[in-house]
């Protein structure tokens, strides 16, 4: 399992539910050390910035107290600056395996990937991804699914690049929690005469990739649009997680321009794990 996981929160309502009913159970799932992280904008609070961060840490310091249990470590953090570089650079500092962020709808993705923290830290981190998928209905937040079940049943894309090898590093991770999962690849290349060997070449990869992990997978060969092949089985096989790689240095242009990541960030109806690929 992920025993480092950072959190960053900007005390948003659908932050603060993350925190108080996802982040436990990823606790009991072994996690060991938890980081919560606040970073005071200096684009925005300015001179403010440094009289708000005492303000900052008791806040979280308050939090990190409520999580805290025998075995788990969790440390308050607070900095100043542009926060997609400090929550990348505090990732790295404490060697976290995972970085996890609520995300709510699909006007508010294209409103983060564009220009804001999140889309610069999805560029800028080395480290996986989770982005719990939030809803809002009748005033209250909701997340779509369960945050104990989130890696039981994971869709797996891969496209067998070298970037499919750190895919499968970061399964490896949480593969003891996995019931079920399934390991995808979508055929669309080649000519219509190549397409029957495409396809036989795509089923024996991903039997040799379902063969190298310890959990019970199965393989899954489409033809078609990436995108729509890996939605539309997480919602037929009713996947409760989407693990898919990204291009750290084209990723924002790709989302500008409509790429698979972007695409399956958007429709997606379960979180989904973004595993970088530099």
């Amino acid at each position: 399992m992920f025993e480092k996981v950072l959190y960053p929160t900007d005390f948003s309502d659908v932050s603060m539910h993350a925190l108080r009913t996802c982040i436990p159970r990823l606790i009991s799932m072994g996690v060991r050390e938890l980081y919560l992280i606040h970073v005071v904008d200096i684009t925005i609070a300015e001179f403010e910035a440094f009289e708000l961060e005492d303000v900052y840490r008791e806040r979280l310091e308050g939090l990190a107290e409520e999580l805290r249990k025998d075995s788990v470590k969790v440390e308050a953090i607070v900095r100043i600056g542009i926060p997609s570089i400090e929550i990348a650079e505090t990732a790295e500092e404490k060697g976290a395996d995972l970085v996890v962020i609520p995300s709510m709808g699909e006007n508010i993705w294209r409103t983060m990937f564009v220009g804001s923290t999140a889309s610069n830290l999805a560029r800028a981190t080395k480290r996986p991804v989770l982005l719990l998928k939030y809803v809002k209905g009748d005033g209250k937040f909701e997340l779509s699914g369960d945050c104990s079940e989130v890696f039981r049943r994971p869709l797996v894309a891969l496209d067998f690049s070298n970037c499919s090898i750190k895919v499968l590093k970061t399964v490896r991770k949480f593969e003891e929690l996995v019931e079920s999962g399934i390991l995808l690849h979508s055929v669309d290349y080649g000519s219509m005469d190549e397409l029957e060997h495409n396809i036989e070449l795509a089923k024996k990869n991903l039997e040799k990739s379902a063969r190298g992990l310890r959990a019970k997978f199965e393989t899954e060969v489409m033809v078609g649009s990436a995108s729509q092949a890996i939605i539309g089985t997480s919602l037929a096989k009713n996947s409760t997680l989407i693990v898919i790689g990204k291009k750290g240095r084209s990723f924002i242009k790709d989302l500008l321009l409509g790429s698979t990541a972007e695409r399956v960030i958007r429709d997606s109806k379960v979180p989904v794990l973004l595993v970088p690929c530099d």
